[in-house]
């Protein structure tokens, strides 16, 4: 990864521009739906439940307040998380194409949630689901750590090399408890889950997904110079002074901290982490600690929209969201990479 010159007269009229495009995003994304609610009314009937208002509860405040806000919002959550994710990941690993999911981090939350969703446990109620896919998701991380040290050092390459391979053991772990099920119940829930999913979304889903990924942002934005010294490999980060084991093994917990919480209420939602970070370096270049921010805000104004596009191409039914990431990450992908030569500026 090179570090370019960034653009400071512009960047904050890049970050304001695009923290209003997320604010209008979340007002009409939230008006939209079987019921719908024009964005001024929307506002008006948010200011009025934040400001603590209660009384006239019509269908639309109703419909508003109690469904589509809070799932909005968790798409706002979910999807900054993921986008740091794949950034920081990229740049930790020196690749590219590098995202939660290659390192496994997804797949083991699969395996956690499904574990679940086949055996039918329900030791913490509602939270079961949730606490296991945080909890493959670390299990995964700390497998591929131990694997990928070698003489107790992490190699960006090794790690790459080993993600991948445990990610198709998950995946093929989470395959044979799919086929060995007989409930059909189980299994299609299994597969939406997989392919992740915002609804049935209610305000308690919100709190520890929001707290964990606005406090890792603030850390990762702490490590953003740090994290820019170690893009130039280890042998710069020795001259600078920067402990180069130390800090990758510091960014990859906090990516896993990131990735199982935010997978952990949405279930796999692809593509996020792949594109968004490179999006962001195009636009702001390589420094982490202008690419950061408008990663995340990339990544929510994203997730918003695939959410209301899941919600609405095959209503009253609902897509996974995964496969509308794919279907819109996929050309977008591509387009960034035809566009590399000339202006991405990122992992190389």
């Amino acid at each position: 990864m090179t570090v370019t010159a960034t653009r400071p007269r512009g960047y904050p009229a890049v970050l304001g521009a695009l923290g209003v495009a997320l604010v209008c995003s979340v007002l009409v994304a939230t008006g939209i739906g079987p019921v719908s609610v024009p964005a001024g009314e929307v506002l008006g009937i948010l200011a009025h439940r934040l400001s603590g208002g209660t009384g006239g509860a019509g269908t639309a405040e109703v419909v508003i307040w109690q469904f589509r806000f809070p799932r909005v919002l968790l798409a706002v959550v979910v999807g900054a998380g993921l986008a740091l994710a794949g950034a920081v990941v990229q740049s930790v690993v020196r690749n590219p194409v590098a995202d939660p999911h290659l390192l496994g981090l997804s797949s083991g939350a699969s395996v956690g949630a499904v574990l679940v969703l086949t055996s039918g446990a329900t030791l913490l109620g509602t939270l079961t689901v949730p606490v296991m896919a945080f909890a493959g998701a670390t299990a995964a991380m700390v497998l591929v750590l131990a694997l990928a040290r070698q003489r107790g050092r992490l190699q960006p390459l090794r790690l790459v090399l080993v993600g991948v391979a445990c990610a198709h053991l998950f995946s093929g772990v989470t395959s044979f408890l799919l086929a060995s099920t007989n409930d059909a119940a189980a299994q299609q829930q299994i597969i939406f889950w997989l392919l992740g999913g915002l609804s049935g979304t209610q305000w308690q889903a919100l709190p520890v997904p929001a707290l964990v990924v606005a406090a890792t942002t603030v850390v990762l934005l702490a490590r953003a110079r740090r994290l820019n010294v170690l893009v130039l490999g280890d042998d710069a980060c020795a001259a600078l002074g920067v402990p180069a084991p130390r800090l990758r093994w510091q960014l990859l917990m906090l990516t896993t901290l990131l990735t199982g919480t935010v997978v952990a209420v949405s279930g796999g939602i692809g593509f996020v982490g792949l594109i968004i970070g490179h999006l962001a370096r195009m636009v702001v270049g390589a420094d982490h600690r202008r690419a950061l921010p408008i990663a995340a805000i990339l990544g929510a104004v994203f997730l918003v929209w695939s959410d209301v596009l899941a919600r609405l191409v095959i209503a009253p039914a609902e897509l996974p969201i995964g496969v509308v990431t794919a279907f819109l990450g996929v050309p977008l992908f591509l387009l960034v990479m035809r566009g590399r030569g000339q202006r991405l500026e990122g992992v190389a």
